[in-house]
């Protein structure tokens, strides 16, 4: 069974003058799809949109899957991601979904998983505390190899490394990098250490179905060719056309609409499923990073991503959400089946306000807590929508990745904007560059230290 995308809370139908009218949605979808879908077309033909065929790569997991293989009776303990923003997010998505967050916890036989996906210096010394370097993996991941904050832990661990175990450089490292170029790839080669790429045409936030996110999950034994199988069928799915047929792309347009009609500006991600948490945090690097851009008319655009999580923010949230501005478009994702449930004991049975839960699942208390939700916001004239999961495995999260990377791509198309550039992260970077000294960023560094020299500080 398919992941599905329900809309009906978002139609005036259903939530009065703060929806959408259906006839509006498909009157949008006539004016704009023949110009959105061909261009991303004329981009997937051009070979500049490779996410959307990387599923179709199986010589890399057969690749990965060998490399597992080789690696298993060599004692390996432990697998370090080090790598940040979409080098570390969807590893971090794949785990949690699949393995669970407590998967380090659990009695295994695949080694647990730290991400250095920070510069925090106390994250970074209880990961060294934790780990013996003679029995870790360690996967670096950066395309460019310049990114300072991946680069900094790798030289970290790379120096620990070097110092407990220096026969096992070549053996404990794997490289993730650009094919031909970068600091990385210099490196590696010095090392004599293979390298598995990240292509040109697939930028970071959209690279989890590539080496990027695949290494770590299958070392903590993931089915990366479900994974890849469930991308590839929602990518056929949403290969069409027809608005009435892709859920992607009518996502896209619904989230469009309520910004340019109903100035509705914040997305948010709200899984009812523990696993699917760390899924809004890739999302919103997605989203954010994607659409946040200046328009062909000079003009700010965005639709802000805002993470939830059912029920843990029923108790936080929902009542902003119920109360508060109409600036915002929930989508739920709902789990059809837990992979595990336990019963409510018949404990306090004599306690009347207590016995309507007795013998009750939990799953099922998850479900009708999801609905209930549902329910208050739609009564109250709020616009909300849910993505429909049969269950949490391999194959439907592959779906949903692709899901909302084509979501995002179509977004882009309707707003007008490159959805693949980063010019706001770059000027950030840059900014860092020239603080640190980097050589080649003088000017940038001489003009910083201007401004902050004139800049007055005010603190109490």
């Amino acid at each position: 069974m398919s992941v599905l995308f329900r809309f009906e809370n978002v139609l005036s139908e259903n939530v009065g003058d703060k929806g959408l009218d259906y006839n509006l949605i498909l009157k949008a979808a006539q004016e704009n799809m023949q110009r959105c879908h061909l261009a991303l077309l004329k981009k997937r033909q051009n070979k500049t949109l490779g996410f959307f065929d990387a599923p179709k790569n199986t010589q890399l997991c057969d690749k990965i899957n060998t490399l597992v293989k080789k690696y298993k009776d060599k004692n390996i303990k432990n697998f370090v991601v080090i790598g940040i923003g979409g080098s570390s997010l969807g590893n971090i998505t794949i785990n949690d979904a699949i393995n669970g967050k407590l998967y380090n916890e659990k009695k295994k036989n695949t080694p647990n998983i730290y991400f250095a996906d920070n510069v925090d210096p106390e994250k970074l010394s209880d990961i060294l505390e934790i780990i013996n370097p003679s029995e870790t993996l360690f996967n670096v991941i950066t395309k460019s190899g310049s990114t300072a904050e991946t680069m900094s832990n790798f030289m970290l661990f790379y120096n620990t490394l070097e110092k407990a175990c220096p026969d096992k450089i070549k053996e404990n490292i794997i490289i993730t990098t650009d094919r031909e170029k970068g600091n990385l790839k210099i490196i590696a080669d010095k090392l004599g250490i293979d390298t598995f790429e990240v292509p040109d045409n697939i930028g970071g936030r959209f690279s989890v179905l590539t080496a990027v996110g695949l290494i770590s999950a299958a070392f903590t034994g993931v089915d990366i060719n479900a994974l890849m199988k469930g991308a590839e069928d929602m990518e056929k799915k949403c290969s069409t056309d027809d608005i009435e047929k892709n859920p992607a792309y009518m996502a896209a347009l619904i989230h469009y609409l309520f910004y340019i009609e109903k100035n509705v500006n914040i997305n948010v991600l709200m899984p009812y499923s523990e696993s699917l948490g760390s899924l809004s945090d890739w999302f919103r690097q997605l989203w954010a990073e994607s659409l946040g851009k200046i328009d062909k008319n000079k003009k700010n655009v965005g639709i802000t991503p805002a993470k939830s999580l059912g029920v843990i923010d029923q108790h936080s949230q929902v009542q902003l959400y119920i109360e508060g501005p109409y600036d915002k478009l929930i989508t739920f994702i709902e789990v059809g089946k837990f992979r595990k449930n336990i019963v409510i004991p018949e404990v306090f049975s004599e306690v009347e306000g207590l016995s309507y839960l007795s013998g009750l699942s939990f799953g099922k208390l998850l479900t009708v807590e999801k609905k209930s939700t549902e329910l208050a916001l739609t009564e109250a004239n709020r616009p909300n929508a849910t993505l429909f999961v049969p269950e949490v495995n391999e194959y439907n999260l592959g779906q949903l990745f692709m899901f909302f990377e084509i979501m995002t791509a179509f977004a882009g198309e309707l707003f007008e904007i490159d959805a693949f550039d980063q010019p706001g992260v770059e000027s950030g970077k840059i900014a860092t560059y020239a603080i640190l000294g980097k050589k080649g960023f003088e000017n940038e560094g001489v003009k910083i230290k201007k401004m902050l020299k004139n800049k007055k500080t005010r603190e109490i």
